[in-house]
C-alpha cells in the first residue's frame, strides 16, 4: 500500500473532507503536500495527504513515478495508467475505509503525470469524487474514456502555455473530451507559465476546491 506525508485539519477534530495530492513523474508526496499550506485557510476541516507512487524513478533523489516514461507515446500513457490505477484506487479506498469519508468528500489534486493518474482513475470510479484539480497534465487514452467513464465529478484543468514538458495542446484537447463525455470542466490558462503552478492557479484551485467540498447553502 502506498502512503505519503499528511496534514492534519487545521480547525482539529475528524475530517470532514479529504484532499489528495498526486505528484509528478520524479517528485514525491513531500514535494507535493507543500500546495496544502494554500488552501488549508480555506478548507479549514480537510485533512491532506499526499501518497508516493509505488515505483521508484531511477536518475532522481527521492523521485517516484507512476510509470516510467521512456518514449512520452501515447500507447506507453495508456498501459502506464492502466497498470497504475490499481494502486491508487485502492489507496483511495483506504482512505475512505480510514476517515469514514463519503467519496463525495474526497478532491484529487495532481500535478502532471500525477493529473493524468487523477483523471484516469477518478472517471473510472463507481461513485463520483467531489472533484478534480489538474495542473500542467493531460487526459490519457481519451479515445477510451467514453467507452471506460463510470462518474462525471467536476473538473478545473490549469495549464501554462509556455509548458516545455506536457504540450499545451494537450488542455484543448482534454476539454473537448470531457465535454463530449458530459463532464463538467474548467480552464485556465496561466500565460507565459512553463511547468509550474502559479498563484493564479493556486488561487483559482482553492475557490475550486471549497465550491465542490463544502456546500454552500444560499442565503435568503
Amino acid at each position: 500500500m502506498i502512503d505519503g506525508p499528511r496534514l492534519a485539519p487545521l480547525q482539529g477534530g475528524a475530517p470532514q473532507q479529504l484532499v489528495v495530492l498526486i505528484h509528478g513523474y520524479g517528485s514525491n508526496g513531500d514535494d507535493l503536500i507543500g500546495l496544502a499550506p494554500h488552501w488549508q485557510a480555506a478548507l479549514p476541516h480537510a485533512a491532506f495527504v499526499s501518497p508516493n507512487a509505488p515505483t521508484r524513478c531511477q536518475g532522481t533523489a527521492g523521485g517516484y513515478e507512476w510509470w516510467p516514461i521512456r518514449s512520452f507515446a501515447p500507447d506507453e500513457r495508456a498501459q502506464g495508467a492502466v497498470g497504475a490505477a490499481p494502486v491508487l484506487d485502492a489507496f483511495l479506498d483506504a482512505e475512505l475505509a480510514r476517515t469514514g469519508l463519503a467519496d463525495d468528500k474526497v478532491l484529487l489534486v495532481g500535478f502532471s503525470q500525477g493529473t493524468m493518474m487523477a483523471l484516469h482513475v477518478g472517471l473510472r470510479r463507481q461513485k463520483p469524487v467531489a472533484g478534480i484539480l489538474g495542473y500542467s497534465g493531460m487526459l490519457v487514452a481519451p479515445e477510451t474514456l467514453a467507452r471506460d467513464i463510470r462518474s462525471r465529478p467536476p473538473v478545473l484543468l490549469v495549464h501554462g502555455d509556455a509548458d516545455p514538458v506536457v504540450p499545451f495542446a494537450a488542455l484543448a484537447e482534454a476539454t473537448r473530451v470531457l465535454a463530449a463525455s458530459d463532464v463538467p470542466v474548467e480552464t485556465h490558462v496561466s500565460r507565459g507559465l512553463g511547468h509550474s503552478v502559479d498563484q493564479t492557479g493556486l488561487m483559482l484551485g482553492g475557490q475550486f476546491a471549497r465550491r465542490v467540498l463544502i456546500a454552500e447553502v444560499p442565503s435568503g
